[in-house]
């Protein structure tokens, strides 16, 4: 194998792995976005997914590719914990505002959730509802929250309680408002990767008077398998300044009621590719 030839297949196997990493980030991806995000062709980005998907870790649906729900969910609270963390804790902080001393909230398991928690001061009286027991442990010294945490099965990867007996718990509940997240939204609708989760999201919104949805604006424009909720089904979504005006305006002319969460601006350092680099 020569020099020229090394440097290539480390190169395919490095873009096969940070596409794999990208599809893994948001639970779906199109091929012209891939093709876009990574400056090469249609057809590498048709090649690498085929491979990816041979080797069990993506799955191609019609003109992408989504992930395969266990490759995942592996380490997913952890991964989703150290994402987009600048943009979560700035969706976390608008939220707060729209918390009420005495109400009853409801959390999901999602980590933007998990944000609002940290957020919120021992000097508010709340009851918090929630199956994650990432979120619920944040309030077990908290003397003015009364702690709810619904049953069911455990889940590792997600740390939290799903299935039936969950679902059941919060049907027999009623709470002033809830926050939840989604893995993704795609036009005016929102989606997520695992159909248990969904269920038990749907049960929290179910059981609440009002609905927020925060979703740091990486999420929109991708896709996951299964369909949530359509955007309209939300009385509030908060999102960050990351998103596009263009988008903003199309969702505020669709009669959303969204709400931008200022983020600190950065300085981004972007590698430049040679052309000859390029596949």
């Amino acid at each position: 194998m020569t020099a020229q030839t090394a440097f290539e297949t480390r190169s395919v196997s490095a873009r096969r792995q940070n596409i794999l990493d990208y599809v893994r980030d948001r639970g779906g991806a199109q091929i012209d976005e891939l093709a876009g995000h990574f400056v090469t062709s249609r057809m590498t980005i048709h090649r690498d997914l085929q491979v990816l998907s041979e080797r069990g870790v993506l799955r191609r649906v019609h003109g992408g590719v989504t992930t395969v729900p266990k490759a995942f969910s592996e380490g997913s609270t952890t991964q989703r914990s150290h994402r987009a963390v600048e943009a979560k804790k700035a969706i976390a902080a608008l939220a707060t505002t729209f918390v009420q001393d005495g109400e009853i909230i409801a959390l999901d398991d999602s980590t933007t959730s998990r944000f609002l928690a940290e957020r919120l001061t021992e000097n508010l009286a709340l009851t918090v509802v929630t199956n994650s027991m990432g979120t619920a442990n944040l309030f077990t010294s908290n003397a003015n929250v009364n702690l709810l945490l619904l049953g069911g099965r455990y889940n590792t990867d997600f740390d939290a309680f799903f299935g039936t007996l969950c679902e059941q718990a919060a049907a027999s509940l009623r709470v002033n408002t809830l926050f939840l997240s989604v893995a993704a939204i795609r036009g005016m609708t929102a989606y997520h990767q695992e159909q248990d989760i969904i269920k038990a999201k749907q049960a929290l919104m179910n059981i609440s008077d009002r609905r927020i949805l925060l979703v740091d604006s990486t999420k929109f424009g991708v896709i996951t398998l299964n369909r949530f909720s359509d955007l309209t089904e939300f009385d509030v979504v908060i999102t960050d300044s990351g998103l596009e005006k263009d988008l903003e305006d199309t969702l505020r002319n669709a009669g959303i009621n969204l709400e931008i969460a200022e983020m600190p601006v950065t300085r981004v350092n972007r590698a430049i590719i040679a052309p000859e680099h390029i596949p």
